[in-house]
């Protein structure tokens, strides 16, 4: 079958029906209707919206509920309100499984309790930065939507402990909900939905500061599946990094960003359990020290990426580790670790990941940098990019012998404006115009 252009457009349609009328033209007596529907199904909502003015035998075909499984409509964000959303939920019916309302900011909870009624098989549901959703849609969804797996709640910042409540008690087969930046959710919302929803296997709730230690700890004994997690911001503490290690073996993306009271003990726990780890943010966590990032490279051998920016407590010796103990390393960012030096630079590029994935190397803020850690970067043979912000002991001529050996290598770096000389006599003031006006 041939791939239809999702391109087509109006005029181009128009053609295709210029002989006789749209029951008699070529493609319509050539194709049967089942045939053209499945040609339909290929298309995107805006190509599906301009043949469905193209003829009255199209407008059957293209408005046809098989045609609107799926539906990102993020393109026309500043125009969809909810009787859109309701005449979408009507003409899709039980056919609808996945859409996306990500930026929709004029959708209440009128036209989503429209939805949730005559949507019942919808599976996933994104309504990140709808702000004007509340408990009421949550509340619907749980009544009606129990084949609900995916639920995108970023930003929906007047979502509280109900929702949560409502999604534990009808919607069992939830597997991955993002609660991000809802800061009326606590840990009594998070309790209740780790209690009622054990298939979970994705739980985002980045900058929720009311979920604690304990509503973790809960999260980690009712939902055993979890494999990605982000925490990020959170006021948790080393016993809640502990039980998930301990409950959670499959996890291999952990984000722990800004969480600043955890310590060593959080890393070594994962270091012992989780040794699928492919991916760990903890960017902020200053007290880390080397002897945590020992641990992790000892047992952590999936590790690809990894947010060490602002880490400020680790040496050379965290890399010389790293690259003994996790050859797939693909991006490392070690900004704002101001101990590191060329040395662990020169031990990070002797490694074999150096050699074959790293591709993306931040050292933004590392005072310690000088362009021998460039020369100890022209090994890398497939490194993309580096960023080199404030790196005060960097040169123009250390990128530049950098970019002959790696040419296609995008360097980032900030070089401050070359002070003018004094002019010359002596009226000079004492201070600049800007120290005069203050």
């Amino acid at each position: 079958m041939a791939v239809v252009d999702n391109s087509m457009s109006y005029s181009g349609a128009r053609i295709l029906l210029s002989r006789g009328n749209d029951e008699d033209a070529a493609i319509n007596r050539k194709l049967p209707k089942e045939l053209l529907l499945r040609i339909f199904s290929f298309l995107d909502v805006v190509s599906l919206c301009r043949c469905a003015q193209v003829s009255r035998a199209w407008n059957i075909l293209a408005l046809d509920g098989s045609n609107w499984q799926k539906i990102d409509l993020f393109d026309f964000q500043k125009d969809v309100e909810g009787p859109i959303i309701e005449n979408i939920s009507r003409r899709c019916g039980g056919f609808l499984r996945k859409l996306s309302l990500r930026g929709c900011q004029s959708i209440g909870d009128g036209s989503m309790k429209t939805l949730a009624h005559l949507c019942q098989n919808v599976e996933d549901l994104n309504l990140n930065a709808c702000k004007k959703i509340t408990d009421s849609t949550c509340h619907a969804l749980s009544q009606h939507c129990s084949k609900l797996q995916r639920l995108n709640l970023d930003s929906c910042m007047l979502i509280t402990d109900h929702s949560l409540k409502s999604v534990s008690d009808g919607c069992s087969n939830m597997t991955h909900l993002n609660i991000s930046w809802c800061s009326n959710v606590t840990e009594n919302g998070v309790e209740a939905l780790a209690r009622g929803c054990p298939k979970l296997k994705c739980f985002i709730s980045k900058g929720c500061k009311q979920i604690t230690s304990r509503a973790v700890i809960c999260l980690a004994r009712y939902c055993n599946n979890l494999e990605v997690i982000n925490l990020g911001s959170t006021n948790i503490r080393d016993e809640a990094v502990q039980a998930l290690a301990e409950k959670c073996p499959k996890l291999h993306y952990l984000c722990l960003s800004g969480c600043s009271s955890l310590t060593d003990p959080a890393l070594i726990a994962l270091a012992q359990q989780c040794t699928m780890l492919s991916t760990l943010e903890v960017a902020g966590c200053t007290q880390f020290t080397d002897a945590g990032f020992q641990a992790l490279a000892r047992s952590c051998r999936y590790l690809e990426k990894m947010d060490l920016d602002e880490c400020v407590l680790i040496t050379d010796a965290t890399l010389i580790h790293l690259a003994m103990g996790c050859p797939r390393i693909e991006y490392l960012t070690l900004s704002h670790c101001e101990l590191i030096t060329d040395e662990g630079i020169r031990h990070l590029s002797m490694s074999p990941c150096a050699a074959e994935n790293l591709t993306v190397l931040e050292l933004d803020n590392c005072p310690l940098i000088t362009d021998a850690s460039l020369e100890h970067l022209t090994s890398c043979h497939n490194l993309q990019r580096v960023e080199l912000y404030d790196c005060q002991l960097i040169t123009r001529v250390g990128i530049k012998r950098l970019r002959n050996h790696l040419p296609n290598i995008k360097v980032h770096a900030y070089f401050a404006p070359v002070t003018p000389p004094p002019t010359g006599g002596a009226s000079r003031q004492r201070y600049c115009r800007c120290c005069v006006i203050l």
